[in-house]
């Protein structure tokens, strides 16, 4: 690529104007420069909205001056931005991961300018989305306007993301270290006990989805001996590489991308980025495809590996608040507990520890008021703590206030079980 193809970030960045409806590429792709750049004109620009999913990075917001500016309407919350969402000029948008992408291609989030991250193009001038394909596809391809950030450090990866520069109104060069995890949760005694009750439930063949953390961590740390493993998940981090790189992922049973690790998008450390670069065998494509319920459902054994900040005693599940502050998002848990659940030989789990740092249970008997339920007491199968694996499917109501009474924390048994009597008029 030419070199006086590219222009300044502030002659980019000139391409919105007041008023606008902004997007801002998430994940380890997250244009934090531009993303800054564009923060910084908080005295020029009024009235901006910024739509987003997991931003990632040094995001400087807390600057005087730019909430009186821009506006945050996330998708899915991170943590360097709740302070943002759960304020007076930010909120929370709740929606399945698999339909973010309508929201651009139908017009109900239209979007006039769409600012992303690119891989270096090659020589034909194709570039990639590198690890956040996810719903940053339909955002290039429905934007008025879309500014890339051509990072040398991003990762080439195969798949839905790869586009011609000519897609783009504006090329800005800069290097830039990907976000990585701020701080991946340390292995201890808890997550690793659940790691291994999860890995019991999972057959050779299986095809995994899994999220981010210590206990899906754990769980995978767990499945060195499964084998012929597949991965379609909305996400995958540094654990899955050893299991590739030990045999035990061959995706050879899945009925849809035989052969093929997919996932919408990658966060971790340099460690998987540098081992989705480049690799044929790892595609990152669009999260209304891969989060989609028909087609998860099409491989054979799904498990679905999600966790929670609390459920209660019949069985709903919050993953998204600490009662009405906006923690998280929805993400892709439903879509992927409904698509396990419906494939042969599917299961959906839900794993957790029983308590929180400071000792709480995590299993109560009623969610906090203004929680969040993400997944319903309709969908819940395993649900798995440090204590054991319990199955909620086909049970009524005081059978899973018992059965989950069985894996909570013993100091929290008793409390627990008062609140069994005082709601079914028995002793467990």
């Amino acid at each position: 690529m030419r070199p006086e193809q590219y222009i300044s970030s502030q002659e980019a960045l000139d391409l919105v104007e007041n008023g606008n409806r902004v997007f801002i590429q998430g994940g380890a792709a997250t244009p934090v420069h531009l993303l800054n750049e564009l923060l910084g004109r908080h005295d020029t620009l009024k009235d901006i909205e910024l739509v987003s999913i997991s931003l990632q990075g040094a995001v400087d917001w807390n600057r005087p001056g730019v909430t009186d500016s821009f506006y945050l309407n996330s998708l899915f919350v991170s943590a360097n931005v709740r302070g943002w969402v759960n304020g007076d000029r930010g909120d929370y948008v709740p929606i399945f991961l698999s339909e973010i992408p309508c929201l651009f291609q139908n017009g109900i989030l239209p979007l006039d300018v769409a600012i992303v991250q690119v891989s270096t193009p090659d020589e034909h001038g194709y570039c990639t989305l590198g690890p956040s394909v996810d719903i940053t596809l339909s955002a290039v391809r429905n934007a008025r306007k879309v500014i890339a950030q051509v990072n040398p450090l991003l990762p080439r990866v195969f798949g839905d993301g790869c586009f011609h520069i000519s897609a783009f109104h504006a090329l800005v060069y800069a290097a830039e270290p990907l976000a990585v995890l701020g701080s991946l949760e340390s292995a201890n005694d808890i997550s690793e006990k659940i790691g291994r009750h999860v890995a019991e439930l999972i057959d050779n063949g299986s095809t995994l989805q899994m999220g981010i953390g210590s206990v899906p961590d754990a769980v995978l740390r767990s499945l060195q001996h499964h084998r012929e493993l597949g991965i379609h998940t909305e996400m995958f981090s540094d654990g899955v590489v050893s299991l590739v790189e030990h045999g035990v992922v061959t995706n050879e049973h899945k009925k849809v991308n035989k052969g093929k690790t997919v996932s919408s998008f990658v966060l971790g450390s340099q460690k998987v980025y540098d081992f989705i670069n480049n690799n044929p065998a790892v595609w990152c494509m669009d999260a209304s495809y891969v989060n989609d319920t028909s087609i998860i459902r099409k491989n054979p054994k799904v498990v679905a590996i999600n966790s929670a900040l609390e459920i209660d005693i019949t069985g709903q599940v919050c993953a998204d608040s600490l009662g009405s502050y906006q923690y998280s998002g929805i993400g892709g848990q439903m879509d992927f507990m409904r698509g396990a659940a419906l494939s042969e030989g599917g299961k959906p789990i839900i794993a957790l520890p029983s308590t929180t740092k400071d000792c709480t249970s995590r299993i109560v008997p009623f969610l906090k008021q203004g929680a969040g339920v993400v997944t319903t007491r309709g969908h819940v199968h395993y649900v798995a703590t440090e204590y054991g694996v319990v199955n909620l499917y086909g049970k009524n109501m005081a059978q899973r206030a018992r059965l989950l009474t069985s894996i909570a924390h013993p100091n929290h048994r008793e409390s627990l079980e008062a609140a069994y009597f005082e709601r079914f008029g028995q002793l467990i």
